[in-house]
C-alpha cells in the first residue's frame, strides 16, 4: 500500500480523493459564506490580487482547476470577453454545480466539467492560463497535476496556484489557535461540519512551505516561479511560467 496524508491522518493513496470528496460533499452549499467569516473577508482581497497578476487580454484561453463556486472563473471571464474562454473545472461535483448554477444565476454561462488535475482532458499548449485556488493542498499527487498544468500551457504561459502557506512566526501561536481552536466549532455552527473543517486546518499545516512549492513547480517544467506572500503569508500565491 502507498500511504499519503489526509491532514494528519495516513491513508492508503487510493482513498485520499474519496476523503477529499467527503469534505467538499458536506461543506458545499456553505462554502462562500465560511470562506468569509474564516477570513473575515480577506478571500475577496486575495482572489482580487490573483486576477491583478493573470494580467489577461481579450481572447485568451484559461484553465481554472478547482474551480469550486466560481469566483476566480467569473472574473477572468470578464478579462477575456465575448473572443475568450475560461474553462470552470473541479474534481467534485457538488462543488461545481454549486458554482455553475451560481455563474447562470448572474447570466454568465461557461464551459463546466468534472475532471481530476492530474489527469486534465485537455491538449498540450492549449492554454494562456492555468489557475488553482485552495485546491492543490488537498491533490494526492502534486507534481503530476503540476506536470498537467504546465503540459496544457502554451510557451509563455502562467500558472496561478494560491494556496494557504506558512504564516510568518511571530503569528504562528495565535493562527494556530484560531485554526484548531475557532475554525472547527464555526463549521459546526453554520455547516454543521466540524470535522470538514478541522482537516482544512490540518492540510494548510502538511502543505509545501512557499520555498519547497516553488522548487517543486522548477521541477514540473516552469522555467521561472516567483511567490507572493499575502496577509503575512497566511496564503501565497506562486507564479510560473512555462518555458
Amino acid at each position: 500500500m502507498s500511504a499519503t496524508h489526509f491532514g494528519f491522518k495516513t491513508v492508503d493513496e487510493t482513498a485520499k480523493a474519496q476523503h477529499v470528496r467527503g469534505v467538499f460533499d458536506s461543506v458545499a452549499s456553505k462554502y462562500d459564506v465560511m470562506n468569509d467569516l474564516m477570513s473575515a473577508g480577506l478571500h475577496r482581497v486575495w482572489k482580487a490580487y490573483t486576477v491583478q497578476v493573470a494580467n489577461l487580454k481579450e481572447g485568451d484561453q484559461v484553465l481554472d482547476i478547482a474551480g469550486g463556486t466560481g469566483d476566480l472563473a467569473l472574473a477572468f471571464s470578464q478579462k477575456v470577453g465575448s473572443s475568450g474562454r475560461v474553462v470552470h473545472t473541479d474534481i467534485n461535483e457538488a462543488m461545481l454545480s454549486t458554482g455553475r448554477d451560481r455563474l447562470l444565476n448572474l447570466g454568465v454561462v461557461l464551459p463546466t466539467l468534472v475532471c481530476d488535475a492530474e489527469q486534465l482532458p485537455f491538449p498540450d499548449g492549449h492554454f494562456d492560463l492555468v489557475s488553482v485556488a485552495f485546491g492543490l493542498r488537498n491533490m494526492t499527487h502534486k507534481d503530476l497535476a503540476l506536470k498537467e498544468m504546465c503540459r496544457v500551457l502554451k510557451p509563455g504561459g502562467k500558472l496561478l496556484v494560491l494556496e494557504f502557506s506558512k504564516v510568518a512566526q511571530p503569528l504562528q501561536k495565535i493562527y494556530d489557535w484560531y485554526s484548531f481552536n475557532i475554525l472547527p466549532p464555526l463549521g459546526k455552527l453554520v455547516a454543521g461540519d466540524a470535522t470538514s473543517y478541522r482537516y482544512l486546518a490540518e492540510s494548510i499545516r502538511m502543505h509545501p512551505d512557499q520555498e519547497t512549492l516553488k522548487t517543486l513547480m522548477k521541477s514540473s517544467g516552469f522555467g521561472h516561479v516567483d511567490f507572493h506572500n499575502l496577509s503575512a503569508g497566511v496564503v501565497a500565491l506562486h507564479v510560473g511560467i512555462k518555458c
